[in-house]
C-alpha cells in the first residue's frame, strides 16, 4: 500500500516533534518516598506538554503552508496538494489540542481521587512570563473553543455558507497568535535550552509571521494581476449549463502551462475561488488591446457560481492571482501508458492539455506520449463540452484516444477498463472525489501512478 506524501510530511513532522521532546531530560525527579499518585502526575505532565506540542507545531504548519509559496508546489506536488497538506495539518491540531486538553483537565482527577490539597510544584517559565501563566492558560482555552468551532464549520461545509466562512476564517490568524502566546508563556524553561526549544522557537516565529502575514493581506499579492472580463459564455440552454468567461491579462501576468488554474475573483466581497485554465497558452490569441486571453470554464454548483451568469459582463473588472499548479506534467522519456480520467467539470485541465497538442506540431509536442482519455458524463446527449472535447482529441498530435462514459446510457468506468492495455500507468484524474477514490482503490498501486487534481480548498 503505498501512503499518501502529505501523510509521510505530516507524520514526519510530528514524529521529528516527538523525537526533540523525548530527548529532553526528565523535568522532575521523584522524591525519595513517592507518594502513589506520583507517577500518574508524571504520566499526565508529559502527556499534556507531547499533545501541547504536537498541536501548536500542526498548527504552525498549517499557517506557514497558508500562505500559498510557490517553491511548496514542486515537493508537495501543486498547489493543490499544498492545501491538502494545510487541511490535514489543521485538522491534526485540533484533534490534539483535544488530547492536550484532556491531558490538562486529568490534573483535576489526579486530585480527587487521591484527595490532594496541595498542587504539585510548577515547572519554571521563561522569566518575566512567571506572572502571565494563568492569562495564556485562558487564552489557550478561548482559542481552543474557538479552532474546534472552525474545524467543524470547515468540514462539515452545508452548516456556513463560502462567503460567510470565508469571513470566520480571517480569524484563524488571530487564533494562532493566542495559541503561540499560551505555548511561549507555558512551555518549561528547561525546553528552551534543548534542540526542542530550537524546534519550536523556530515553528513559532514562521508561524506569526505568516500569521501577521495573512492578517495584512498580503497572502497572494505578488502574483496577483488586475484583469478585466473579455467575454462572457452560456455554453447550452440547460439551467446546470457551464459558463465560459475569457479574461484578458494585464501585462504583469507571467503566461500559464496547460493544467494549471488560478484564483480568480470577481467580487470582493465573495473573494477568489479556483478555477482551472481551460485554454492552452496562446491559443486564445491576444484581446483588443494586445492582452493574453485565457479561457475559465466554471459549472454552475454552488450559490456564487450559479449567479455569476447573471452578474459577469465583457468590461467587468476582475483579480486573478497565480498561475498555480503542476497538473499535466510528465516525465520525459518513462515508458508509461498515459491515461487521462476526467469527470463532468473536471475535464477542463484536459482542454487546456489537448489545445497544447493541436497541430502544427512542435518538437516539445512529438515527444508526449500517446494518450487513453476516459470522459465520465452525466448524459453525454446533453453534454455542452463533449463537441469541443473530441474535436480536439480527434485533431491531437501525438494522438488521444477518447472513450465517453455517459451515466444516462448506464455507461460507467471501472479500474478493471483502465487496466485493459498496456502497464505500467501514469494515471491523471480531475472529478468528483468518490469517484477518484473508487478507481484508485481498484487499481492498487502496482505499476499505477495516480494524480488527483483535489480542488477543495476549504
Amino acid at each position: 500500500m503505498r501512503i499518501p506524501r502529505i501523510a509521510i510530511i505530516l507524520g514526519a513532522w510530528l514524529l521529528a516533534i516527538t523525537l526533540a521532546w523525548w530527548a529532553v531530560p526528565p523535568l522532575a525527579d521523584a522524591p525519595a518516598a513517592a507518594p502513589a499518585w506520583w507517577n500518574w502526575y508524571l504520566l499526565r505532565q508529559n502527556a499534556m506538554y507531547l499533545t501541547g506540542l504536537w498541536s501548536i507545531g500542526a498548527m504552525s504548519l498549517a499557517m506557514v503552508l497558508a500562505l500559498r509559496l510557490p517553491a511548496l508546489e514542486r515537493p508537495l506536488g501543486g498547489m493543490d496538494q499544498v492545501y491538502r497538506l494545510h487541511k490535514w495539518a489543521g485538522i491534526g491540531a485540533a484533534l490534539t489540542a483535544i488530547l492536550h486538553w484532556g491531558a490538562h483537565e486529568s490534573g483535576g482527577w489526579i486530585k480527587h481521587l487521591w484527595n490532594i490539597v496541595n498542587r504539585p510544584a510548577r515547572d519554571a517559565v521563561l522569566p518575566g512570563l512567571g506572572g502571565l501563566r494563568d492569562l495564556a492558560e485562558h487564552v489557550g482555552e478561548w482559542a481552543f473553543y474557538a479552532l474546534l468551532v472552525m474545524v467543524a464549520l470547515t468540514l462539515l461545509q452545508r452548516l456556513l455558507p463560502y462567503r460567510r466562512w470565508r469571513v470566520l476564517h480571517r480569524a484563524m490568524p488571530v487564533l494562532y497568535l493566542m495559541l503561540a502566546f499560551h505555548a511561549v508563556a507555558l512551555t518549561p524553561l528547561a525546553f528552551w535550552s534543548q534542540p526542542l526549544g530550537l524546534l519550536l522557537a523556530g515553528a513559532l516565529t514562521l508561524g506569526c509571521l505568516a500569521a501577521l502575514w495573512s492578517l495584512a493581506g498580503r497572502i497572494g499579492r505578488r502574483r496577483s494581476h488586475a484583469a478585466r472580463v473579455h467575454d462572457v459564455t452560456v455554453l447550452g440552454p440547460a439551467i446546470d449549463a457551464p459558463l465560459e468567461v475569457i479574461c484578458a491579462m494585464p501585462p504583469t501576468w507571467p503566461g500559464h502551462r496547460a493544467g494549471q488554474f488560478v484564483f480568480a475573483s470577481f467580487d470582493e466581497g465573495e473573494g477568489a475561488h479556483p478555477f482551472t485554465i481551460a485554454s492552452a497558452p496562446g491559443a486564445l490569441g491576444h484581446g483588443e488591446q494586445g492582452e493574453a486571453l485565457l479561457r475559465l470554464i466554471i459549472k454552475p454548483l454552488g450559490d456564487y457560481t450559479r449567479g455569476l451568469a447573471q452578474r459577469l459582463r465583457a468590461g467587468q473588472a476582475a483579480r486573478i492571482e497565480g498561475p498555480y499548479g503542476r497538473f499535466g506534467l510528465w516525465r520525459r522519456g518513462a515508458r508509461r501508458q498515459q491515461v487521462w480520467v476526467a469527470g463532468g467539470v473536471g475535464v477542463t485541465p484536459f482542454l487546456a492539455l489537448l489545445e497544447a497538442r493541436q497541430p502544427p506540431a512542435s518538437a516539445r509536442q512529438a515527444q508526449q506520449p500517446a494518450v487513453q482519455m476516459h470522459y465520465c458524463t452525466r448524459d453525454a446527449s446533453r453534454d455542452a463540452l463533449l463537441p469541443r472535447l473530441s474535436r480536439l482529441c480527434g485533431q491531437a498530435q501525438p494522438p488521444v484516444a477518447l472513450t465517453v462514459h455517459s451515466a444516462a446510457q448506464g455507461q460507467r468506468l471501472t479500474a478493471q477498463q483502465l487496466r485493459r492495455g498496456a502497464t505500467p500507468l501514469d494515471i491523471w484524474f480531475c472529478g468528483p472525489e468518490g469517484l477518484g477514490q473508487t478507481l484508485r482503490k481498484g487499481l492498487g498501486t502496482a505499476g499505477v501512478r495516480f494524480r488527483h487534481e483535489v480542488f477543495a480548498m476549504r
